[in-house]
């Protein structure tokens, strides 16, 4: 169990990173230059931290839970139809990672080295918002705006589709009126794809020409 104390530590630790890396970048910033800045010595930080690596992975989870909190308060709407639920879902999930990735580019380095160095931790933010997507789909489907089989095959594959939406800028250099265009568009398709009627169809096509 971690006591408060050392929750507070870390708490301090996991912010003097944030900005050295901010200023510094992650591949320049040290575990001693980390150890300076928030008052301790190296060994104590290696206490609370086995490694930089792990000092990252912490900066890159705290970046996805607010993705997490502005997605899940999406699904939680209740004055929004299933339909316009996915629509929110994928423009809210386009603007909130965008705009992190353009105040701060340095976060863009850390979030490759965790893809790459702790796939596991990518595959269960992906994991986590899906169960969100899955939500959506299954609520649709009980309002019979949708008729999907299996929601949960349907989350994966539209997950995997709209992919280049949730990073755009690992993708593309396109500026964000275009990847919201190009967004619509492909929310437009997928609603005419899980629709279970006319006036579902008709949504779609009116998602799509935005």
């Amino acid at each position: 169990m971690i006591m408060p104390v050392e929750t507070d530590i870390r708490t301090k630790i996991i912010d003097a990173a944030r900005k050295l890396v901010a200023r510094y970048g992650y591949g320049k910033t040290t575990m001693a230059d980390l150890a300076e800045a928030c008052g301790m010595s190296p060994g104590n930080l290696y206490r609370y931290f086995p490694g930089k690596l792990d000092i990252a992975e912490q900066l890159a989870q705290q970046a996805f839970d607010e993705e997490l909190t502005a997605l899940r308060e999406v699904v939680r709407k209740q004055d929004l139809s299933a339909t316009e639920k996915l629509k929110v879902f994928f423009c809210t999930q386009l603007h909130v990672t965008h705009d992190k990735l353009n105040e701060d580019s340095k976060i863009f380095e850390i979030a490759e080295i965790i893809k790459r160095e702790r796939p596991e931790l990518s595959n269960e933010n992906l994991k986590r918002l899906r169960a969100l997507l899955t939500e959506i789909l299954a609520s649709g489907n009980a309002s019979g705006e949708f008729n999907i089989p299996d929601v949960v095959s349907a989350a994966e594959m539209i997950q995997c589709a709209t992919m280049k939406y949730h990073y755009p800028q690992l993708f593309t250099k396109l500026p964000l009126n275009e990847l919201e265009r190009e967004l619509r568009g492909v929310i437009g398709l997928i609603l005419q794809g899980i629709s279970a009627g006319e006036t579902s169809r008709t949504n779609a096509k009116a998602v799509a020409r935005g």
